[in-house]
């Protein structure tokens, strides 16, 4: 039976991370990915016709930018191909009356739009925008920090030096709200509201959920100040671009190669075995790129494991499903908003709070919403290289939210019980909204390809129901609580088992900390931290084992 130090299951960007810091230390490790392209939800390919490419599910790649990978690796990464496209039209919303508010770079661009429209909510966006400021310099350096730890105090002592008491109670009360009552709270109007609830909707934060403001805080600033990022040439080369710089290093990754059950012998993992029967020791670590369902109810589902453990695994939830619409277009769509419209990285068509209420209260109860969000992504318009000509256009649709199971539908016009059944009349629901805000787009469409939550399921184990963000982050299911409470550090209930993924802290999206930090729990636990700062030492043989290993790696990705 062959042996490494480290076993990563699942080749998502997380599970690429943590291999690559592994790697760097000495580290043999050796990544298992059951499909037979690595990257997890984070893929791009020539879906409708050849020379347009399409990311699959995700696209916005700001958090991979901000997080500690890139910045320690980022000209490492940019040697294995990773360059990006920013637009500095990150986001805009669009209404029935073909209103729109538009949000650029340029923060004064916007605040002159936004007096245009309300000048009251030019003030309120101006005052939370300072609130913002203030979250970046005192709480936000938490989210790369690991729960629980001693950092975490020091950390909250140093915000409350660096911006005061009373701003640091504002900035809970902000976190601690509701989309719906942030908008009330800095907006007069019903479009501003939207303009910050719709990012909400993104994750699984309905206007009327409680601590729902956090996200969408963060991102609608964010985007403001660094526009919106994609990987040029497809999302895909951020994995390719991790994967690359691993094999450099001395890891072995394996595509095709299905773990249909981690080994545990005495409370002790000490390897997996594949789909074949094959074995592989895992002398170290084995870190499981997954959600708790497939971890847990697939691979370890005869593993004697802690009472109150089974309980927090089948009380794991997850979030309202996603439908993915995918189209290759002959030209830009023609919006009814504003000519600019045409020039932004996302539309968000809701259009308003109440609209997204009744959407996200459908979606958990089981029925088809009337009028779902569509969060339309404009991929070539940020990143010509996307399709053979400048006439040529895509546009990523992510329909949300949507129930994982059909109980009924609001319109009561699609008779289905599953989502292969209503896949194809509710695509066709999506198309009447968006030509409502875009007339003619049917007569552009080229090719239109369509995934349905259960597609999604289908086609990543760990997208359980269509959930495209690896668990409800609801606030009895985060921070401390992700994924059970007590587990938050990466390690789970059985020794050299460790989790990364969504479904982990700090959750959804490209951020790659979970990654990040499971690597720095794995070696601190081995003495061996100093590795993790940039600049590590690494052995001239294992650099020149790396070389041929990504010369293998390109031939094999090609």
């Amino acid at each position: 039976m062959s042996e490494y130090d480290a076993i990563v299951v699942g080749a998502g960007h997380n599970g690429l991370v943590t291999a690559v810091y592994l790697a760097r230390a000495g580290w043999k490790v050796l990544v298992l990915e059951r499909n037979e392209k690595i990257g997890g939800a984070v893929q791009s390919g020539e879906i409708t016709r050849p020379g347009f490419i399409h990311d699959l599910w995700s696209t916005n790649q700001n958090l991979f930018l901000a997080s500690p990978v890139y910045k320690e690796l980022k000209d490492d990464l940019e040697r294995h191909g990773l360059k990006y496209a920013k637009s500095p039209n990150p986001y805009c919303c669009v209404f029935p009356d073909g209103k729109s508010l538009h949000v650029y770079s340029d923060r004064e661009k916007t605040l002159n739009l936004l007096r245009q429209h309300s000048k009251k909510d030019a003030e309120g966006w101006s005052d939370l925008y300072d609130h913002f400021h203030a979250f970046q310099k005192s709480l936000l350096p938490l989210y790369a920090t690991p729960l629980p730890s001693a950092q975490v105090g020091v950390g909250l002592t140093k915000a409350l030096t660096t911006v005061g008491f009373a701003e640091l109670v504002k900035l809970f009360r902000i976190l601690a709200s509701s989309t719906r009552y942030l908008g009330l709270d800095f907006f007069e109007t019903r479009e501003t509201r939207a303009l910050i609830s719709t990012w909400g909707m993104h994750m699984d934060f309905g206007p009327d959920v409680a601590g729902g403001a956090m996200f969408p805080f963060l991102e609608t600033f964010t985007d403001m100040d660094e526009g919106m990022n994609f990987a040029q040439g497809g999302a895909a080369k951020m994995p390719a671009a991790l994967a690359g710089l691993a094999l450099e290093h001395g890891a072995e990754i394996r595509t095709q190669a299905e773990v249909t059950r981690i080994v545990e012998e005495n409370g002790r993992v000490t390897g997996v075995e594949l789909a074949g029967g094959e074995r592989i020791g895992a002398k170290r670590a084995a870190i499981a790129n997954l959600t708790p369902d497939v971890l847990f109810k697939r691979l370890l589902k005869d593993t004697p494991l802690p009472g109150e453990v089974r309980r927090y695994i089948e009380g794991y939830t997850y979030g309202p499903a996603t439908m993915m619409v995918h189209l290759a277009l002959k030209g830009k769509p023609k919006w009814k908003a504003a000519p600019e419209t045409q020039d932004f990285a996302y539309v968000h068509i809701a259009p308003y709070v109440e609209d997204l209420s009744e959407t996200y209260t459908n979606s958990i109860n089981g029925i088809l919403p009337a009028s779902p969000l569509l969060i339309v992504g404009q991929t070539s318009v940020v990143d010509p290289t996307r399709t053979p000509s400048p006439e040529d256009q895509i546009l990523w649709i992510q329909v949300r939210t949507l129930p994982p199971a059909i109980k009924g539908d609001a319109k009561n016009e699609i008779q289905a019980g599953t989502w292969d059944q209503a896949k194809e009349p509710f695509a066709e629901r999506v198309l009447q909204k968006l030509e409502e805000y875009a007339p003619g787009i049917r007569e552009q469409i080229q090719e239109m390809v369509v995934y349905s939550p259960a597609d999604l399921e289908r086609a990543n184990p760990n997208l359980v129901g269509g959930d495209s963000i690896g668990g409800s982050h609801h606030l009895r299911q985060n921070f401390l609580f992700r994924p059970f409470p007590n587990y938050s550090n990466y390690k789970m209930p059985l020794e050299n088992l460790y989790m990364v993924g969504a479904g982990t802290w700090p959750g959804a999206g490209t951020n790659a900390t979970s990654g990040y930090l499971c690597a720095q729990e794995i070696l601190r636990s081995h003495g061996l931290t100093k590795t993790l700062v940039g600049g590590a030492v690494i052995g001239a043989a294992a650099v020149a084992a790396g070389v041929a290993a990504k010369k293998m790696s390109e031939e094999r990705h090609d």
